[in-house]
């Protein structure tokens, strides 16, 4: 891949075109005959007319009538093997029109993008493109750490510092985008907060840099590869990556600060990778039900990204690639990931090992909203999920 021209990038990209695969056709499953384990707990299901079932939805629209009184706004998706098993849309997606949250709604993901992100990094992969362990200065020459690689991006290993807390607001225009962070990087040449692979800390600079990879392999926008390659090949007909300086989607919603105040626009919301992904419960289960097929990114290719990273301090928590993972010693695995940005936040929770999923998304801030997975998996299961370990914030 090092040595590939532009040509040469452009044709493997029209094979990329022939076999990508459409996933909008995929059939649904029939309602399951049991709901997930967790730790070899079972609660059987036989269908929605069961008593028990109904009663676990009845449970579950209690729950979410006290999340209502706390503050929630957004929505929220509970599903098993490709079938919804709960579905709501809670409050006002734009507050000053009185629209309304409808499935139809995008929420900024924010850094539950990374997850996205991510996808497209393996899927440049799986087509021989890239490789983990490539040098970023391959495909971004004027990157000034030459030891690091993109797998110490996708697992926060590389000891970049967080753009956000040094990138100042522009004089000549309203947003920076990703090629003014790495002409950052490139002029200020800011100190790694470690040697490189040394450590984990969390940096949303590793994201917008690969973000920028996919820029510079592809030869297009960061929008325009994930509408491509990502987004209408799963379905994902409600899911875009935002561009600040165009007109707003109307279905978008809006941010607000917990006492429903708007959240302001700043220079930062252009610099996508990191965040900058709207979408839906909906897409977003799409995005969960391809990652289970084999077709989309390779199995082998996902083993990786479920795989712990760090181990300087022990405990449950890690991080793969791109992902977020709580490791039981009974081998249970939770892969997830939850986000922050303005008044945003969002869940994305699954539990690989039974297909089982929970996301939530909200647009007024509150950070009780880390917390409902858990509650939500209590209900289900009838057992304690306590999620003590989590990361309740990005």
């Amino acid at each position: 891949m090092r040595k590939k021209t532009l040509k040469t990038v452009v044709t493997s990209f029209l094979i990329f075109i022939l076999v990508s695969c459409d996933f909008r056709n995929g059939s649904q499953a029939a309602i399951p005959d049991s709901v997930p384990r967790f730790s070899r707990v079972t609660l059987s299901y036989n269908d929605t007319n069961e008593a028990s079932f109904k009663q676990m939805i009845h449970n579950l629209d209690t729950f979410y009538q006290r999340q209502i009184s706390g503050g929630f706004n957004g929505s929220v998706l509970v599903g098993y093997k490709g079938k919804i098993l709960y579905e709501r849309y809670y409050g006002v997606s734009q507050k000053e029109s009185g629209a309304i949250w409808t499935p139809e709604t995008q929420s900024q993901l924010a850094s539950t993008s990374k997850t996205l992100t991510g996808g497209a990094i393996m899927l440049l992969k799986d087509k021989g493109l890239l490789a983990f362990d490539d040098l970023v200065t391959t495909y971004l020459p004027t990157f000034p750490y030459k030891d690091i690689t993109i797998r110490m991006l996708l697992n926060h290993r590389s000891g970049l510092p967080d753009y956000v807390k040094f990138a100042n607001k522009p004089a000549d225009k309203l947003y920076l985008d990703n090629n003014d962070i790495l002409s950052l990087f490139a002029i200020k040449k800011p100190k790694q907060n470690f040697p490189t692979n040394t450590a984990f800390k969390y940096s949303n600079s590793n994201f917008a840099i690969l973000a920028s990879i996919v820029e510079n392999i592809s030869g297009m926008k960061f929008r325009y590869f994930m509408k491509k390659y990502v987004f209408t090949p799963i379905g994902m007909d409600n899911t875009f990556v935002i561009n600040p300086n165009e007109e707003r989607v109307c279905t978008a919603s809006f941010c607000y600060n917990y006492k429903w105040q708007l959240e302001p626009e700043m220079h930062l919301d252009g610099v996508v990778g990191d965040k900058g992904v709207y979408s839906t419960v909906k897409d977003l289960y799409k995005w969960d039900q391809a990652l289970y097929s084999g077709k989309f990114i390779k199995p082998s290719t996902l083993k990786e990204a479920y795989t712990p990273n760090s181990f300087e301090k022990p405990g449950i928590k890690n991080y793969g690639l791109a992902w977020r993972m709580l490791n039981y010693p009974d081998g249970v695995k939770v892969i997830y990931h939850n986000g922050w940005w303005h008044g945003n936040n969002t869940c994305f929770y699954r539990f690989i090992q039974d297909n089982f999923t929970i996301i939530v998304l909200g647009n007024r801030y509150n950070k009780n909203i880390y917390h409902q997975p858990q509650q939500i998996f209590n209900i289900v299961m009838g057992r304690e999920f306590s999620g003590e370990e989590i990361e309740t914030e990005e």
